[in-house]
């Protein structure tokens, strides 16, 4: 790998970050260079479009983590994973003790004007992780229109924990909210396989 992608990837992770602790406003030109250790000729070269570029792609970076991981976790099952989503996002909270969240929450409801044009981009990261919790239910036997408000339920169920568990700087509202949602598909889905 050269040393051009590494500082691209380098930037990329670097807004990532700052979209999880500081939000969408926090993320500027100098807070991406000084936490990646990067030239300012580097934005120039890398991000042409300038804080925007780097703003669409660092939030397209983290909703395709985020999907591919809801993706891969739903393959195995709507109850396991609202399990794994907790977990990933518990560890999350835990590594950072309790100071960032999700960046695409901090997008939708922390961006200026200037970020407008990213909302589009969250809705079809929203839907994309709802739309595979949404399959998996009806995979598991859920009619699709509850399996439709179930979806947005817990994506939005998840996104507030995360919220309450930073401010109570504890996991256990995200606990609690996936506990009540494995209950919940527990009882409307029969058992797969691994868990018979």
């Amino acid at each position: 790998m050269g040393v051009r992608t590494t500082t691209r990837k380098k930037m990329l992770s670097s807004a990532v970050e700052l979209l999880r602790e500081r939000g969408a406003a926090g993320v500027t030109i100098d807070a991406v260079l000084s936490r990646s250790k990067s030239p300012r000729g580097s934005v120039y070269h890398h991000f042409p479009g300038g804080r925007n570029e780097i703003m669409t792609e660092s939030l397209a970076l983290a909703g395709d983590a985020i999907g591919d991981f809801i993706e891969r976790a739903a393959a195995d099952g709507s109850v396991e994973a609202l399990h794994r989503f907790g977990e990933f996002w518990a560890k999350m909270l835990r590594d950072s003790d309790f100071g960032a969240g999700c960046p695409v929450v901090s997008v939708a409801v922390g961006g200026s004007t200037d970020d407008q044009h990213l909302l589009p981009t969250v809705a079809a990261i929203f839907d994309r992780w709802h739309r595979a919790l949404a399959d998996r239910l009806v995979a598991d036997g859920v009619a699709a229109p509850r399996a439709d408000r179930l979806a947005t339920l817990v994506v939005a169920g998840v996104e507030g924990a995360v919220i309450l568990c930073r401010v109570h700087r504890s996991t256990g509202p995200l606990d609690d909210v996936i506990t009540e949602f494995e209950e919940l598909f527990g009882s409307l889905t029969p058992p797969t396989d691994a868990k018979r």
